[in-house]
């Protein structure tokens, strides 16, 4: 049990790796109200669980006085959220996908750079990572009874402007989420989610990243554009409110 009562409600983001969801993070992370930025690979399915993520945070970050969430993203099946078994009624869930070419490739060239090269250094793995995350974020939204809203991650960095401002609304902020941000102690860490130079520059950077030398079996990829479709369609259509392009 925690020392001290623990006042904080709970934002989740629930994807998949390379879905901008680092970037997420510290956008988030960065307002006045929401403590966390980083993937914490913890599960939620049980209270205790939430201890566990406060005092980890703590370990890290000191928390923002006045402050209102904890924030942690889960990005793979082994972690596993139950928000009806967690005994809190503020829980706020995003779910976000990005389209399938472009993150597998971006999931391989990240493995591929390991110095003892990653499972998901095979774009066939990469691409059954893929398929099976969306899958599973799928099941979650089709067995929850607790709302949640999706928007697809690409608006992260395409339009922030459109998605910032529905973020700040859904999650009942009470000053706008920025597309400047921290750079925290934590930031570009393994293991704490994007390593590249890119998240410590403290703003949205528009370009997009060119994976275009890794090649995907094209079975491959087609069993993830089919996954992406299908789960996409029945997550979306589940949503208390979305955002797609």
């Amino acid at each position: 049990m925690s020392a001290s009562p623990d006042p904080y409600a709970r934002i989740f983001l629930l994807s998949h790796m390379r879905a901008f969801t680092s970037l997420a993070g510290h956008i988030l992370g960065s307002h006045p109200q929401i403590n966390g930025y980083y993937e914490m690979h913890l599960g939620y399915e049980e209270p205790a669980a939430l201890d566990r993520q406060l005092a980890a945070l703590r370990q890290d970050e000191a928390l923002k006085p006045g402050s209102r969430y904890l924030f942690d993203k889960l990005l793979h099946n082994d972690y596993a959220l139950k928000p009806e078994r967690l005994g809190r009624a503020d829980i706020k869930i995003l779910v976000a996908l990005a389209e399938p070419a472009h993150t597998i490739r971006s999931i391989v060239h990240l493995f591929a750079q390991k110095p003892d090269p990653d499972l998901y250094a095979s774009p066939v793995a990469a691409a059954n990572y893929y398929i099976e995350r969306l899958r599973a974020l799928a099941g979650f939204c089709r067995t929850t009874d607790w709302p949640y809203r999706y928007f697809d991650a690409e608006l992260l960095q395409r339009t922030p402007e459109t998605l910032l401002p529905r973020l700040t609304a859904w999650l009942e902020l009470d000053s706008p989420l920025s597309e400047r941000y921290e750079v925290f102690s934590q930031t570009g860490k393994a293991r704490r989610g994007d390593t590249s130079e890119r998240v410590r520059s403290g703003r949205i950077d528009r370009g997009r990243s060119d994976y275009s030398g890794v090649v995907i079996p094209e079975e491959a990829l087609q069993a993830a554009a089919e996954a992406y479709r299908e789960c996409r369609e029945e997550i979306v259509a589940g949503a208390r409110d979305s955002l797609v392009l």
